[in-house]
């Protein structure tokens, strides 16, 4: 058995490797840098040093990752990671907690574990970075970036160049309207309602983005939340694969997202937006890769909001698990993600361009 185990590895190992050279020889777009936005599923780091429990700067996460754990919530890159290594980045986006002068010039990972486009969102979880506060730490690094380049014309030059991503939501469903002991939202919105909510403060924060430079921006749906371990923990019956409700409701998120996008495309015609199906891909992902674990996590889950135990040995064989812990994908399920966002010529997955060819517009 261990021996088709090590045959099944080595081969899908070499299809994910080979499928990642066959991108880059493509030939790299010309993107000067690039600037990440939005949640956990991105964050590199930027929580480590905050009042907590959205951290993930422990063993074992980042056991796959070569720098081992560094505030990355899941066992390898992330989706923000590898995108950075099919734009042609020598190194990784560093988290604007701790990236140094020189650095910012290439761009910055404003994520943080827990945020939300509502400021009150994840709040019971601890300290966090509201896309509202990324917005204010990027306005941060562009001061920075006028003491590093001749003026501020030229930074704004530098700026309209660069690859922009935003994705956030996750949390003001997880740790918001789906969390009835901590808010209100399920009370005083349908799930209709609380999409138009989000849609309109998200839309003013896109705005912000634009008007700070960014002309090529990717907007990443919100994944099938009903999917995860811990979805299926709390509301789960008789088996169930998914939460279809949660499913539901963020579904109608999407829609007035890509509708959005479509607005802002006719609005800004220097600019070019384009939107991510990330729920389309992730539910794929298990079928297109064979993988057997679906909503069982990879590591041993703690007590606090579905995160790792500390120290503990995770499943030998990551790369059949969909998820790493009960809230996060693996990092197979990231590079599958990554992939189709970068070079998907289907606009279920992308739409109306891929990252690809967003970066060369």
């Amino acid at each position: 058995m261990a021996f088709y185990i090590s045959i099944y590895v080595l081969v899908f190992t070499s299809f994910v490797i080979s499928g990642i050279e066959a991108t880059l020889l493509l030939g790299q777009p010309d993107v000067s840098c690039f600037f990440i936005f939005g949640d956990s599923l991105f964050d590199n780091g930027n929580n480590n040093n905050h009042n907590t429990t959205s951290k993930a700067n422990y063993p074992p996460y980042g056991i796959d990752f070569p720098h081992g754990p560094t505030g990355r919530f899941t066992n390898g890159r992330t989706i923000a990671d590898i995108l950075a290594e099919f734009l042609g980045f020598e190194n990784y986006i560093p988290p604007f907690a701790i990236a140094k002068e020189e650095e910012v010039i290439k761009g910055v990972n404003y994520a943080s574990g827990a945020a939300g486009i509502l400021d009150e969102s994840g709040k019971n979880l601890g300290d966090r970075l509201p896309l509202n506060k990324q917005l204010q730490n990027h306005q941060t690094t562009i001061s920075r970036l006028e003491t590093l380049l001749p003026n501020k014309t030229s930074v704004k030059e530098h700026l309209n160049k660069c690859l922009y991503i935003v994705g956030i939501g996750n949390n003001d469903y997880l740790n918001n309207y789906f969390t009835p002991e901590f808010f209100p939202t399920s009370k005083l919105y349908t799930p209709h309602q609380y999409a138009q909510v989000l849609i309109q403060q998200y839309s003013q924060q896109l705005n912000r983005i634009y008007e700070l430079g960014a002309r090529k921006v990717a907007v990443f749906g919100l994944g099938p939340i009903g999917c995860t371990p811990a979805s299926i923990k709390v509301y789960g019956r008789n088996g169930i694969k998914c939460v279809e409700f949660m499913n539901d409701a963020v579904q109608l998120f999407n829609e007035k997202l890509k509708s959005l996008v479509d607005e802002f495309n006719a609005k800004f015609h220097d600019a070019k937006f384009t939107y991510i199906n990330i729920f389309n891909i992730l539910s794929a992902a298990p079928a297109a890769l064979g993988l057997r674990i679906l909503n069982q996590p990879c590591c041993i889950d703690s007590t606090t909001k579905g995160h790792c135990t500390p120290n503990l040995l995770p499943c030998p064989i990551r790369i059949l698990n969909v998820f790493w812990d009960t809230l996060h994908p693996s990092e197979v399920s990231n590079l599958f993600a990554a992939k189709r966002a970068y070079n998907s010529i289907l606009p279920s997955d992308a739409y109306p361009l891929n990252i690809h060819h967003l970066a060369m517009y």
